[in-house]
């Protein structure tokens, strides 16, 4: 009977925290930015004789932690909904990120990189382009990863943004965001 009440307790203590580790939530953070702070100048874009791209074009640090089960690969997208006077502007497009792979550091999403496959932003690069807000109002940059169950090496580089989204219907497991804040400053 002990051992019956013993393997019964063991069970309970499983169950529990198999719960408690499924109730931890799929989590994106920055060490550049607190979600809905201010990216710094550097982060903006940086693009000879343009008024409007005054920074250094370097990506800002992210980091994600907590994935769901069966995870293969990640997809990053950066979007301000406000650019191009409300059409919106894509700023980085990054997919078949490998599952092993937990964090970019800063500056590693400015340059074509053999962690991720580089789709296409709005300037149609494979890497991040940095914010090129006109002067007026605060814009808003939408960091968002998501965990997908396709292989690293499912898709062909070169996809936009409604691209790849449309190739990650029934692939999406998750996903986890921040905003920026910017302004020309």
């Amino acid at each position: 009977m002990r051992v019956l009440a013993r393997s019964f307790a063991i069970v309970c203590v499983c169950v529990a925290f198999s719960q408690a580790h499924a109730a931890v939530p799929f989590v994106l953070k920055s060490s550049s930015f607190e979600d809905g702070g201010t990216l710094a100048l550097k982060h903006a874009g940086n693009t000879p004789g343009s008024v409007n791209c005054l920074g250094q074009n370097i990506s800002p640090a992210l980091a994600w932690a907590n994935p769901p089960e069966g995870v293969r690969s990640f997809a990053i997208v950066v979007v301000d909904a406000e650019g191009a006077a409300g059409l919106g502007v894509v700023h980085w497009v990054a997919y078949g990120i490998p599952a092993s792979t937990t964090e970019f550091s800063e500056g590693e999403g400015s340059r074509e990189s053999q962690k991720y496959v580089g789709g296409k932003n709005s300037r149609e690069l494979g890497s991040y382009v940095g914010p090129c807000a006109p002067p007026g109002g605060v814009h808003h940059y939408t960091f968002t990863i998501i965990a997908t169950d396709l292989a690293p090496d499912a898709l062909p580089p070169g996809l936009t943004k409604d691209e790849l989204l449309a190739k990650l219907k029934g692939h999406a497991k998750a996903a986890s965001g921040l905003v920026a804040l910017y302004q020309h400053p």
